[in-house]
C-alpha cells in the first residue's frame, strides 16, 4: 500500500468505525458483528503502524468507544475520577501468549512469579459505581472514558447492586471509606425474551440482543420500567486502592464479601496453558449460561504489577480480552424471499433447513444484499454457514463449495419489486437495491405509517394488524389520513369495537401535542432518523424553515452530511409529501418547535454562526449546546457565512487556514466566555 492509498483507506476505515460505534454504544443498534468490528481496527492500527505520520490524534484506535449522545440529555455528564479505559482484544491464542511475553518482559519477573486471574467477559454495559460511608452516592455509564452519564436514579432500582453496604468493621475486609468499584450491568436471557415477547406483541422493533436490551434501558427516563426490567450488575474491578487488598483475586473476594454480586466463573491462573485451558471449556459452556458472554478477560493478578505495566492512550497493559469467535452452523439453503422496508430497500432473506446454533432454531437468515450474494457465490440447494454473531436473525456468511451439488446455476438477483412487479433501481454507492415505486408499493405504504404511528415517533395506539385493514379498506394510504378517521369510517373495521374506536381516536388527538422533533421523525425522511430530526428541529425551529431551506443552508446544520441534505430536499421538493404534510398541520400537529424546547438562556449569541475545532477543557457537545442555547448556530465545516472559527487545541491546520483566509474571527475558550 503507498500512502495516497494509505490516506484515503485511514478515512474510509474512521468514517465505518465511527459510524458502528454510534450504531453499537448511543443506538444500541450494532450492524455489524464485534470481530467485523474488530478487523476494521485492527487493519487501521496495522495502516498507522506502516505510516505513522499518518495518525492523528482523533483516530479511533487512540479513544474508547463512546455511549454519549450527540445532543443534550436528561442525564447529567460528569467526568471520571479515572478514566474508564476499554481493553485490547484478540481472537487468537498466539496473540494471548504475546501478551504473556510481553508482561514478562515489561515487568522483568520470572514465570513463576505471575499469575492472572481470567474471568468471564459479560456481553452488557459498563458501569463506574462511587460510593462513601457505605452508601451509593453516584453511578456513571463509561460514556466516553473521560465523561459518563449520571444514572443512579436507574441504578438503585437494580436489586444487585447494594444502595447501603453493611457496617465495614463487621466485615473480614474492610472497605475505604471512599471508594469506586466498577462492573458490567446485563440483562439475563429470560428477561430479555420476556422483554422482546412484549414489543413484539405491541409492534414495537425487538431489541436485536441483551447488551443492547440492557444499554437500553440503563438509559431509560422511567426509573419504574427500569426496576420491571429485572437488570443485573456483577462487579470486576475495584478502583480505589484498599487496605489489606494487594490482587485482583483478593479484590473480587472482597467486593463479594462487601454485597456486591460478582461472578463465580473465575480462576486464578498460574500459567498461559492453565488460561487456554479456561478458554476452551467456557468456549463450549458458555451456552449454557444465563447472560451473554462473548469471551474472556484476562488479568495480571497483583496490582503492584498493574502499576509498574501503566496503561496506553486506550487501555492497560496488564489486561487483555479473548474474544470468542461467532457460533456458526451449516445447512442447506432452500430458497430466497424478499422483503420491501418502509424506504423501499430490499432484503434477501434465506430459508434454510432448520439448524440448531447456539440453543435456538433457525430456519431463516439475512442474505444482506446482492453483492453479499455474488461475493460468497451463494447458490440455491448450497450447504451454507450462517452464524448469529449478536444478532436476532443470523447471517449467511460462506458457503463449503465441497458440498455444491452439480448443476447449479450462479443465483439471480430479482430485477422487479416482488410486492407491485415496479423495475428495482440501485444507486452506485448504496449496497441494496431499491422500488422506487414509492406511492403504488404496499408494504411501503404500510411501514410509512406503521413508522408514523411507532412510539417514538407520534405514538399512536395500533399495531401492524390495525394497519393492514386501515389500508385493505382504503381509510389509511399515508399518515395524515389518521386524522380523518371517525368512529362511522372505523365500523368497517374486523374485530373492532367502539372501546378500540375509542382508544384508537383518543390516541390520535393526543399526538397533536408531539414535539416537533418527533412529529419531524416521524414523517419518515430517508437517513433522518430520532437523532438528526432533533437536530434539525432545534436548528431550523420551524417546518416552513426547514422547507424552504436551500441545500447551502441544509448542509451547515450540525452532522447534517451531503446524503441528509439532499435527503431532506428531495422529500420537500415532491408535490405528494407536500400535500400531505399540509394535511397534516391543518390537522394541528406541531410544525414549529416550542420556546421551552429551544431552552434558550439568552439571545446572546442570536444567529451567530460557529465552527469548532480541537479539544477543550470540556466536551465539545457541551460547548456545542451552550452555543445552542444562547441562540447561536454550530456548523459542521467553515464558509464565508460563519461568523466564529472557536479553535481549541490541536486545531486542524486545514480548517485554520480556511479560517484565515476567508477573514473569519478566530476566536479561543476564554475569549468565547467572554462572548456570554
Amino acid at each position: 500500500m503507498n500512502e495516497s492509498r494509505a490516506v484515503e483507506r485511514i478515512k474510509e476505515l474512521k468514517q465505518a468505525i465511527l459510524e458502528h460505534n454510534n450504531n453499537y454504544y448511543v443506538l444500541n443498534a450494532p450492524k455489524i458483528s464485534d470481530f467485523e468490528y474488530d478487523l476494521l481496527v485492527q487493519e487501521l492500527e496495522g495502516i498507522e503502524r506502516k505510516f505513522p505520520h499518518l495518525a492523528t490524534e482523533d483516530s479511533p484506535t487512540k479513544h474508547v468507544g463512546s455511549d454519549l449522545a450527540g445532543t443534550a440529555t436528561a442525564f447529567q455528564r460528569v467526568r471520571h475520577k479515572v478514566p474508564m479505559l476499554s481493553l485490547s482484544n484478540t481472537y487468537d491464542k498466539q496473540e494471548l501468549a504475546d501478551f504473556h511475553n510481553r508482561i514478562l518482559k515489561n515487568a522483568s519477573v520470572q514465570e513463576d512469579d505471575i499469575a492472572y486471574v481470567s474471568e468471564l467477559k459479560l456481553d452488557g454495559t459498563a458501569i463506574c459505581l462511587s460510593y462513601a460511608h457505605g452508601r451509593l452516592t453516584r453511578a456513571l455509564t463509561r460514556g466516553d472514558g473521560t465523561y459518563g452519564d449520571d444514572v443512579t436514579a436507574n441504578v438503585l432500582r437494580i436489586s444487585s447492586i447494594p444502595s447501603q453496604l453493611p457496617p465495614s468493621d463487621r466485615l473480614p475486609v474492610p472497605y475505604p471509606e471512599q471508594f469506586e468499584i466498577r462492573g458490567e450491568i446485563v440483562m439475563p436471557y429470560p428477561r430479555f425474551e420476556e422483554l422482546n415477547k412484549a414489543k413484539e406483541e405491541a409492534d414495537e422493533p425487538p431489541f436485536a440482543n441483551p447488551r443492547n436490551a440492557a444499554a437500553g434501558t440503563l438509559k431509560l427516563l422511567s426509573a419504574d420500567e427500569v426496576q420491571r426490567r429485572g437488570l443485573e450488575c456483577y462487579v470486576y474491578h475495584l478502583v480505589t486502592d484498599t487496605e489489606g487488598v494487594q490482587t485482583q483475586w483478593q479484590a473480587l473476594e472482597a467486593a463479594s464479601q462487601w454485597g456486591f454480586l460478582v461472578s463465580p466463573h473465575r480462576k486464578l491462573c498460574k500459567n498461559i496453558e492453565e488460561i487456554e485451558a479456561f478458554l476452551e471449556y467456557w468456549d463450549r459452556e458458555r451456552h449454557n449460561l444465563p447472560v451473554a458472554t462473548d469471551g474472556v478477560v484476562i488479568k495480571v493478578n497483583a496490582f503492584a504489577l498493574h502499576k509498574q505495566l501503566g496503561m496506553t492512550a486506550k487501555s492497560p497493559r496488564w489486561a487483555t480480552a479473548y474474544k470468542f469467535k461467532a457460533e456458526q452452523a451449516a445447512t442447506r439453503l432452500l430458497s430466497v424471499d424478499f422483503q420491501v422496508g418502509r424506504t423501499g430497500a430490499v432484503t434477501p432473506v434465506a430459508n434454510l433447513e432448520p439448524v440448531l446454533l447456539s440453543g435456538t432454531t433457525v430456519r431463516r437468515a439475512s442474505l444482506h444484499n446482492a453483492d453479499q450474494i455474488a461475493l460468497h457465490d451463494i447458490r440455491l440447494e448450497d450447504t451454507v454457514f450462517i452464524e448469529k454473531g449478536g444478532e436476532i436473525i443470523p447471517k449467511v456468511v460462506g458457503v463449503d463449495l465441497s458440498l455444491r451439488p452439480p448443476h447449479t446455476m450462479p443465483f439471480e438477483y430479482i430485477t422487479r419489486c416482488p410486492e407491485c412487479n415496479t423495475l428495482l433501481e440501485k444507486e452506485p454507492e448504496e449496497a441494496k437495491h431499491f422500488c422506487p415505486n414509492t406511492r403504488g408499493c404496499p408494504p411501503q405504504i404500510k411501514g410509512r405509517i406503521a413508522h408514523f404511528m411507532s412510539r417514538k415517533a407520534m405514538n399512536i395506539l395500533g399495531g401492524q394488524a390495525l394497519i393492514e385493514q386501515l389500508y385493505n379498506n382504503d381509510l389509511a394510504t399515508n399518515p395524515a389520513h389518521l386524522y380523518g378517521l371517525t368512529p362511522e369510517k372505523l365500523e368497517v373495521l374486523e374485530n373492532w369495537g367502539p372501546k378500540s374506536t375509542e382508544n384508537l381516536l383518543r390516541s390520535i388527538e393526543a399526538s397533536k401535542s408531539v414535539p416537533f422533533s418527533r412529529v419531524l421523525y416521524a414523517l419518515g425522511i430517508p437517513f433522518v432518523g430520532e437523532t438528526t430530526a432533533g437536530q434539525l428541529a432545534a436548528h431550523f425551529g420551524s417546518l416552513q424553515s426547514l422547507q424552504t431551506a436551500t441545500y447551502e443552508a441544509l448542509i451547515e446544520a450540525p452532522d447534517v452530511g451531503e446524503k441528509i441534505a439532499i435527503s431532506v430536499a428531495r422529500f420537500f421538493q415532491d408535490p405528494a409529501n407536500t400535500l400531505w404534510v399540509q394535511t397534516l398541520q391543518e390537522a394541528g400537529l406541531q410544525f414549529e418547535q416550542r420556546q421551552t424546547e429551544r431552552q434558550h438562556l439568552s439571545q446572546a449569541l442570536e444567529d451567530k454562526r460557529f465552527v469548532i475545532s480541537g479539544t477543550f477543557s470540556r466536551p465539545r457537545d457541551e460547548i456545542k449546546q451552550t452555543i445552542l442555547s444562547h441562540g447561536g448556530k454550530v456548523l459542521a465545516a467553515i464558509s464565508a457565512q460563519t461568523d466564529y472559527f472557536l479553535a481549541g487545541n490541536k486545531t486542524g491546520p486545514a480548517k485554520m487556514k480556511k479560517a484565515t483566509q476567508l477573514g473569519i474571527r478566530i476566536i479561543d475558550e476564554n475569549e468565547f466566555l467572554e462572548l456570554l
